[in-house]
């Protein structure tokens, strides 16, 4: 008859599991019976041996036992199927070990400090104990639902197995040790071989990682730096030796202060911070980062060579300039210092820094395109394309081609294999859109849904290719009151115009003429001209109503008409020569040198009236000429005249009466 053994465990997981190791190892021969003292136990419980799961259990069903049954209670070890779980926690982690009795919990921490676990710090906790050791990992052999809710990870280690010396004491009760205690033995040492056998390929593959990790780090074109909770080096590569003298093998396991002695550099590795800083180190010029890791106290370093980036955005530069796609101009190239052009600059600063789509407003000859330029130049699209198209100065087919390209055969005349339009060739930079205000309702329509799905599709092509561009428009006109006149989409316009900005016109802002003339004056190879005597008052007393391509283009033409080394105020144009206002705009005569100017005219207009001496052009001529204050021709003052008549300053009148000076321009010399 087969030897026959029962197995009495307190709950229904511990049954499972421990009936499992039995039949595993000794089911061939020995028939086992199990019970859960939690779920159901015969009245009387008798066989050739009784083993119990514990010291408790056996107390606790000794009433169910037959008089004179042999029994054992079990040695008991952790299950090795999970012992790698454990492993995996950092050095010193604390834990709260749990389990279902004080005496339990306390055998088990000793179990696993027996088994060589002792790289933890072990917490006994058990039912009726209040968690206040703020711990947040637990273990705990199976009794999951006995962790303090505070807990945020639980560790299953598996009910415990029946220990080795257990086994055998059971089959030297069936007097089978002799026979098959070889056989047993092996086949539990041969589930710990398993075990080992898994725990060997795991750390092939960190060391693997580990090796493919090193590979990467050594291979980063920037020094890499690691330091541990302890501020010791754990990380050295290549690039770091090079920039700070020291080989990996001196720097690894040495404290940062041991390396490096410059007390700022220190301070900066010892200290949380939130943006990189430059260093000097062994005559490198470095941008030094520090990266805090999440989950642990190391910090990361990363040095990157500022000469070396330089040179690599030199090289980025470069490429793009041979494509011809590159923004030319800076903030630095819009000349002027007035406060209405630093204001337009400040905002185009502001808007520069983020991906969202920008429409420029301002008259013909304002710099728009600079603006668009200087936007994409301070950008993070710097070294990405900037392509640009005039909507005013394409016909409309040739702009649909132009702007999303086409594919072979798409109309007569296309190109064999295509073309890339200049949205695609655009991608992830820049596209600028001059004289938006220009275009069709037509190409309105596409254009709008390519800034809604940032995708195109080429003329002729069934195929739709998606694009990273950002957008920025620009336009002279009103395109409020386009909308109202059915001339542009309002859906358009508000997709544009997410940011903004306003370019001032040259009238607004005429103290930057005299900066502006200067930078002509270099542009035109001739920074030595000389300006003669009220060049300047004039120029800056013109309201430049085709603004500062306007202004460009006189400064042309005096240096053209001009003799010798001296531009002077017989040089220049007649009014013909000047744009005229439009009806919109309103006339301003507001610099400073203008003010002077009309309050020097009015004084000697007021000192001729009261004079009764006719106040004619000559007059005014030789005075201005006897005073020798400003020089004016005949010409200038009869305009200047008109100006102030125009702002109800003096009257003009025919023969003797001559000009007479108003009380509004009496007041406009002495304010009351």
């Amino acid at each position: 008859m087969k030897n026959q053994l029962t197995l009495l465990t307190g709950t229904k997981e511990t049954q499972a599991t421990l009936h499992e190791q039995l039949e595993d190892i000794l089911g061939e021969f020995i028939h086992i019976e199990s019970y859960a003292v939690d779920e159901h136990v015969p009245n009387q419980v008798s066989d050739d041996l009784i083993i119990f799961s514990s010291y408790l259990i056996e107390k606790e069903a000794a009433p169910f036992i037959a008089p004179g049954s042999p029994r054992k209670t079990a040695i008991r070890t952790i299950n090795y199927q999970h012992i790698e779980r454990l492993l995996e926690l950092e050095e010193g982690t604390s834990v709260l070990c749990v389990n279902d009795t004080s005496e339990m919990a306390e055998e088990t921490i000793d179990t696993l400090k027996k088994m060589g676990i002792d790289h933890l710090s072990f917490t006994a906790y058990y039912p009726g104990l209040k968690n206040t050791y703020d711990i947040s990992t637990a273990i705990t052999p199976g009794e999951v639902t006995l962790a303090p809710p505070s807990v945020e990870k639980i560790i299953d280690i598996g009910v415990r197995l029946i220990d080795i010396t257990t086994l055998i004491e059971i089959l030297d009760h069936f007097h089978l040790k002799e026979k098959l205690g070889g056989v047993i033995s092996n086949r539990y040492t041969g589930k710990i071989i398993d075990l080992s056998k898994k725990l060997s390929e795991m750390n092939k593959q960190t060391e693997l990682l580990n090796q493919h990790l090193q590979q990467v780090v050594d291979g980063v074109n920037d020094g890499v730096m690691a330091i541990d909770a302890d501020q010791k080096v754990t990380v050295f590569n290549p690039f770091i030796e090079e920039y700070s003298g020291l080989s990996h093998t001196h720097a690894m396991g040495k404290p940062v202060h041991q390396l490096f002695k410059d007390p700022k550099l220190l301070k900066f590795m010892t200290t949380p911070q939130e943006e990189g800083l430059y260093f000097t180190l062994n005559g490198y010029n470095l941008m030094i980062y520090r990266v805090q890791w999440e989950e642990s106290d190391n910090v990361i370093f990363i040095f990157k060579n500022s000469d070396e980036t330089i040179t690599m955005e030199k090289a980025a530069r470069k490429q793009l300039l041979k494509t011809g796609y590159i923004a030319k101009y800076t903030f630095k190239d819009i000349i002027g210092k007035s406060p209405t052009i630093e204001k337009a600059k400040a905002i185009g600063h502001k808007l520069a820094k983020t991906p969202l789509p920008v429409l420029i407003h301002g008259e013909s000859g304002t710099g728009k395109e600079l603006f668009a330029h200087a936007i994409h130049h301070e950008s993070d699209r710097l070294y990405e394309p900037f392509l640009a198209v005039n909507f005013s100065a394409l016909p409309e087919d040739l702009l649909e081609s132009e702007l999303f390209g086409y594919e072979e055969g798409a109309f007569t005349g296309a190109k064999k294999g295509g073309k890339k339009g200049l949205f695609e060739q655009a991608d992830g930079g820049t596209i600028f859109l001059d004289e938006i205000g220009d275009i069709s309702l037509k190409l309105q329509a596409r254009l709008l849904r390519v800034i809604q799905e940032m995708e195109i599709r080429k003329i002729g092509g069934s195929k739709t290719i998606p694009i990273n561009v950002r957008i920025i428009a620009a336009t002279n006109k009103d395109l409020l009151q386009l909308i109202e006149q059915g001339k542009f989409r309002e859906d358009l316009y508000h997709r544009l115009k997410v940011l903004y900005v306003s370019v001032p016109p040259l009238r607004e802002r005429k103290t930057d003429i005299p900066a502006l003339v200067e930078q002509f004056l270099l542009e035109n190879h001739t920074p030595n001209k000389g300006l003669g005597k009220g060049l300047l008052g004039e120029l800056t007393r013109y309201d430049w109503y085709g603004n500062i391509r306007e202004l460009k283009n006189t400064i042309s033409y005096l240096l053209t008409v001009s003799e010798g080394d001296t531009i002077t105020i017989n040089d220049l144009p007649d009014e013909d020569f000047f744009q005229r206002p439009k009806k919109n705009i309103k006339r301003e005569t507001t610099s400073l040198v203008d003010d002077r100017l009309n309050k020097k005219v009015l004084e000697i207009v007021l000192s001729l009236n009261e004079s009764m001496i006719n106040a004619s052009r000559k007059k005014i001529y030789e005075e201005l000429d006897q005073e020798g204050s400003i020089s004016l021709s005949e010409q200038q003052i009869r305009r200047v005249l008109a100006d102030l008549k125009e702002r109800g300053f003096v009257t003009i009148k025919r023969g003797r009466a001559g000009t007479q000076i108003t009380e509004a321009g009496a007041n406009y010399i002495h304010p009351s």
